[in-house]
């Protein structure tokens, strides 16, 4: 029986080296697919996400994300990974438009430089989440652990988070998910994930718990970033708005760091997120 070849490449996104950051897979020539099949191919490459171009060409490209167990319509390291790969191979040019099923998202590559950077959607804040002791256990601490003087909140720029401040980053780095628990915030607050930060003297640390057994915990989130820099701003933490450093993956042996810009416009704020991207490998997939 004939093999149809589909061809992938594999990229490192928020980093400057290669085999750190988020491992990203990138199928950039349309094919002909259904759901389940990309679906199953996500699970099989088993990244926190992989991603498939249906339309390329001119600055407007089209994509579908899944992670190992589902589809999303929005995601950050994918959007970066996928517009590097499509303006490197000239698929598209740059600045380029995404169309996924959150919207329209605008990407800068410079391929010279290795980096790229998304202009994400206008930000919604959700409502506070006041159950400290769900979201403390699911975390592994204790409710004094989180910090009082700022709430925890949904907020999306394209994918909701539940934004979670904790005291200090030696708390952070102690934190253990428990599944269990992260689902059933998940499913109470609508939130994709639990994005725990802390404050640092070089910016902030960030650890994402996924309800997702398939992610778990994140080594970057691109948007998950973005929500985090709205809420810096509009709490005035880390010296935000302006531009702050997230370092995330740390615990999971990937270290990243997501540049994140962020800007009054009108009664919103305008939101920039960046960092590097890296071209590690390429195959293909017979089916």
């Amino acid at each position: 029986m004939p093999l149809v070849e589909i061809g992938f490449r594999i990229v490192d996104v928020f980093t400057e080296r290669p085999l750190a950051g988020n491992q990203l897979c990138v199928v950039p020539e349309p094919v002909e697919l259904d759901t389940e099949t990309r679906q199953a191919l996500a699970r099989e490459i088993n990244f926190s996400e992989t991603t498939f171009v249906t339309s390329a060409g001119g600055d407007r490209y089209s994509m579908r994300i899944f992670t190992p167990a589902q589809e999303l319509p929005f995601a950050g390291h994918p959007t970066l990974g996928t517009a590097f790969v499509l303006v490197s191979e000239g698929r598209v040019t740059s600045p380029a438009t995404q169309m996924v099923g959150a919207g329209e998202i605008v990407v800068e590559v410079d391929v010279r430089a290795g980096r790229a950077l998304m202009h994400q959607l206008p930000p919604e804040f959700g409502a506070e989440f006041g159950d400290r002791e769900l979201v403390a256990r699911a975390a592994g601490l204790s409710p004094e652990e989180l910090r009082a003087d700022v709430p925890m909140q949904v907020v999306s720029t394209g994918l909701p988070h539940l934004i979670v401040p904790v005291r200090d980053v030696e708390t952070l780095r102690r934190a253990v998910r428990d599944g269990a628990l992260v689902t059933e915030v998940h499913r109470r607050t609508g939130g994709e994930s639990m994005y725990l930060f802390a404050e640092t003297l070089e910016g902030v640390t960030a650890r994402m718990f996924d309800w997702e057994l398939g992610v778990g915990e994140d080594p970057a989130t691109g948007s998950a970033a973005g929500p985090l820099g709205v809420y810096l701003s509009a709490y005035g933490l880390a010296g935000m708005p302006g531009e702050v450093v997230v370092a995330q993956g740390e615990q999971v042996g990937r270290p990243s760091f997501l540049h994140v810009e962020t800007e009054a416009e009108g009664d919103s704020w305008a939101i920039r997120v960046g960092g590097g991207v890296r071209l590690i490998g390429e195959g293909a997939f017979h089916l």
